[in-house]
């Protein structure tokens, strides 16, 4: 048995410690499921329910109960009557001084100034709020694990790109050392590559560096341990043309942002408010009732050390009359709530016309770069594939070389990071339209 469980935990830590590969689309829900901005989000919106829930019970009877027990002091007199026809007083009943009461009370509002009903279509409101508040938490939540995923993409293609280079150059640093003992080049040609080799290895270590730092951010926007041995597998990156329409987009996005949901019913909320907030001009009617069970009940004479039970039951009316403006003042407040509600939705309508044109232009341009740079790749990689044979045949210079080896890695990295500016800008495009990228 003890064998059994220590294979099994070899098993397990060696399990763990193996690179996680992770898609795009399962960093997405793994980073979703992992969250704090949206555990915070869904707090509130947990929260908007609960206030719903609070005020629809108070559209029910309030139900109090109440235990009291107390002590009078030995000195209370009893309870006599003198009568000019007796000079001796006449008792009724002596002191009790130890009186308990119990007390069930209710209370039924019949009207409240419209307060309860503004009050429950508030809480409503505000509860489809942040469910459109959480939607839009998840999308940014989404967009974020979109760039650090591609970020990471990134930093490890550059990492391929300069060790394919520095393959390239150590061959071409064998062959130059073979020329140069062989009188066909000389050393300061050797010298040049070797210098290369250098430049490049420096510019790894540098890129490695970006690569540790790019993987800890992707391991935090997923929730996981900054340093686990994360890994990502993604398919060929698909171009597709760029076909959309920008006043369609725009209708789109005004149709569809959860930022304007959000606050068309934080708007329906505040104005409801206002209602909530002039009821205090109009008197509240409550109905009400107790039922009491007390030792000695004063509704009883003569008193008696005797448990004895009653009720009651009855209409109350409530009404400020006066409160020093505190009703207008409230009013204002709710007021002018609802005002910069209504502006910053104005103003955000008018902000997201600019973020979808900003947004196509920024796809339409990265669209443009990723042709250019497959075009400048190609003939960089040409340009280097016909120098170095050139070189091979001393029909070319090692400064030729050098000069083919960076355009060659430049034109690389260029198509890599417009590919990634690409996928990046087309989900930033379909995000600021409100469609899900998720």
């Amino acid at each position: 048995m003890k064998k059994i469980i220590l294979l099994s935990l070899m098993m397990v830590s060696v399990l763990y410690s193996q690179s996680k590969k992770l898609t795009l689309q399962e960093s997405i829900e793994l980073g979703l499921g992992n969250s704090k901005d949206l555990k915070i989000s869904q707090s509130k919106l947990n929260s908007s329910d609960a206030k719903v829930s609070e005020v629809n019970s108070m559209f029910l009877p309030q139900l109090k109960f109440m235990a009291n027990y107390t002590r009078l002091s030995d000195n209370v007199p009893p309870f006599e009557v003198t009568t000019p026809f007796s000079p001796i007083p006449i008792r009724i009943s002596d002191p009790v001084l130890d009186n308990y009461n119990l007390k069930l009370s209710f209370q039924q509002p019949l009207f409240t100034g419209l307060k309860l009903l503004s009050s429950k279509k508030a809480a409503e409101y505000s509860l489809n709020a942040s469910g459109f508040e959480y939607s839009k938490e998840k999308n940014e939540a989404a967009l974020n694990i979109h760039s650090t995923f591609w970020n990471y993409y990134k930093a490890m293609q550059m990492k391929d790109l300069l060790n394919n280079s520095l393959k390239q150059i150590k061959t071409h640093l064998m062959n130059t050392k073979n020329f140069v003992d062989n009188g066909l080049a000389t050393q300061n040609d050797y010298l040049k590559l070797q210098v290369q080799h250098s430049n490049t290895r420096l510019q790894l270590i540098e890129v490695e560096n970006n690569l540790d730092v790019a993987r800890a951010v992707f391991n935090k926007a997923l929730g996981l341990p900054f340093d686990s041995p994360t890994d990502i597998s993604i398919e060929d990156i698909k171009i597709q043309q760029v076909e959309y329409n920008v006043d369609d987009l725009i209708n789109e996005a005004k149709e569809n942002r959860d930022e304007i949901e959000f606050l068309a019913f934080r708007l329906k909320a505040a104005n409801e408010n206002i209602s909530a907030a002039r009821s205090s001009w109009f008197p509240s009617i409550y109905l009400n009732g107790n039922y009491n069970y007390s030792n000695p009940n004063t509704r009883f004479q003569p008193l008696t050390a005797k448990f004895n039970d009653t009720w009651d039951v009855g209409v109350t009316l409530s009404w400020d009359v006066w409160d020093w403006g505190l009703t207008s003042s409230k009013t204002t407040q709710a007021e002018e709530s609802a005002v910069q509600t209504q502006t910053s939705l104005e103003k955000l309508n008018d902000n997201i016309e600019v973020e979808v044109f900003q947004s196509y232009l920024n796809l339409i341009k990265s669209k443009e770069k990723v042709d250019v740079s497959k075009l400048s790749l190609e003939q960089a990689s040409e340009n280097y594939r016909i120098t170095s044979e050139k070189y091979n045949e001393q029909l070319a210079t090692s400064a030729d070389l050098i000069d083919a080896e960076v355009s060659e890695l430049q034109a690389a990295t260029n198509l890599t990071s417009s590919l990634i500016e690409y996928n990046l800008a087309k989900v930033r495009l379909e995000k600021v339209v409100g469609r899900r990228i998720y």
